[in-house]
């Protein structure tokens, strides 16, 4: 029986809001290392039957850094924190294959789902910040490379979770067999950039396979999501153009030889809620004049690929060659700033509060209007929330909007079942043969 389509809800978790004026909000509370507002608004979009929670995260620092990202827990530390206070939303979060073991990720992320009984998601990343080499001893690599790197890492991943047959562990203290020898399975892999003997020192996880999440939107990063993911982050700042990535996208899932519907497609979505459209925009106003663009010109450059210093902050973004940073991003601010004829201090200001992810303003009704024609033009599967700051921007979200996606049958009103690879309506997989 076909299973009628629904959206998919993620909150994208970033402890001092995505704004970067977020948290001079009178009503915000902030950051990323609170553990207890972290927990609140999880429990908030748990409660509102959201399908996962995310936490992006990223290898270096500095004081010019995004607020949510100066300063933030380890991620997989706090997802398994997080599994012992929620029961049935999913935990996403980010882990390179830059900068990361094959064996490391796949042990962490299988004991993430064994304590959160089967909801734990791994967002892919190449992680495109050069700088990140100075953590660790190792040169970056180039674009490409990157992602050839993350195609042989994940199939590392794949096949250590499939070390343990679903049944192996027999613990059966009549024979004294603990766990059958005949329901293992030794990886024995030797490719171009690992070796890795296995087997995994865990049994195989709740979902069998955690969900795999994947944000690259370039050409290699869409064949590793269509090939691998079960989920694809995204940007995208228009209706055309997020119809087209969604496409592109689907396409190369049916050429794999996977079921388009088995991928969802999640964009950014920066929500604004006011009573009135106009009482909305004025929020975003409050919060760009708390925003000095001395702190969002760092987040630009960072997306450009490119110091800004030397050009004019009340003239057009100039002609620059697309970085080898992020590339995908890259063009899409640069097409942003062109359509729309922005300054680069209007370009910056625009990603100081959304990062280059959709910004809607307007009523309850209007953000779920605007959910609902992506959603229903296949520009959408669901969407990854971003509020501008926390907990009030959640709070309006899942007070105001969450209930009118609902009513018009979009959106669940309970789980039907308690993993994340139920929510997102996907079959556990069967073992890949080594």
């Amino acid at each position: 029986m076909t299973r009628k389509r629904e959206i998919h809800l993620g909150l994208f978790l970033q402890g001092a809001g995505h704004h970067v004026s977020g948290w001079r909000h009178p009503h915000a509370e902030a950051g990323s290392e609170n553990f207890d507002l972290l927990r609140r608004v999880s429990a908030m979009a748990e409660a509102a039957k959201f399908d996962m929670v995310f936490l992006a995260d990223g290898l270096t620092s500095g004081a010019d850094a995004h607020p949510s990202t100066i300063a933030r827990f380890e991620p997989l530390t706090l997802l398994s924190a997080l599994a012992m206070v929620t029961d049935k939303i999913g935990l996403a979060a980010t882990t390179s294959t830059t900068y990361g073991e094959p064996y490391h990720t796949a042990r962490a992320f299988a004991s993430i789902d064994h304590l959160s009984h089967g909801r734990a998601a791994w967002n892919i990343v190449t992680t495109s910040y050069a700088r990140t080499a100075n953590n660790f001893s190792k040169a970056h690599p180039e674009h490409d490379e990157r992602y050839a790197v993350a195609e042989e890492f994940v199939d590392v991943v794949r096949g250590l979770w499939d070390s343990w047959d679903d049944d192996a562990f027999v613990k059966d203290k009549q024979s004294g067999v603990y766990a059958d020898p005949a329901k293992l399975r030794v990886l024995d892999h030797k490719g171009k950039y690992f070796s890795v003997k296995g087997p995994l020192n865990i049994p195989r996880p709740p979902q069998a396979h955690p969900i795999l999440i994947q944000a690259g939107s370039s050409g290699p990063g869409q064949d590793l999501a269509a090939r691998t993911a079960d989920v694809v982050f995204t940007a995208q700042q228009s209706l055309e153009e997020a119809q087209a990535f969604y496409r592109s996208l689907k396409e190369r899932v049916a050429r794999f030889g996977r079921r388009p519907d088995d991928v969802a497609v999640m964009p950014g979505f920066l929500p604004v809620i006011g009573r009135t459209t106009r009482e909305a925009a004025d929020k975003l106003a409050e919060l760009d004049r708390w925003t000095d663009i001395k702190s969002a010109m760092p987040l630009l450059e960072e997306r450009i690929g490119h110091s800004l210093a030397e050009y004019d902050l009340d003239g057009p973004l100039p002609d620059l060659p697309i970085s080898d940073q992020l590339r995908s991003r890259a063009e899409l601010l640069t097409a942003l700033a062109r359509r729309e004829n922005l300054t680069v201090r209007q370009l910056a200001l625009r990603v100081a509060a959304g990062r280059g992810h959709h910004i809607v303003l307007g009523t309850p009704v209007e953000i779920a209007d605007r959910m609902q024609q992506w959603f229903d033009s296949r520009a959408a599967d669901g969407f990854n929330v971003m509020p501008p700051f926390f907990p009030g921007g959640l709070e309006d979200f899942t007070q105001l909007v969450v209930p009118i996606l609902q009513e018009r049958g979009l959106f669940r009103r309970e789980y039907g079942g308690s993993t994340l690879r139920e929510h997102l309506g996907l079959t556990r997989p069967a073992a890949i043969s080594p």
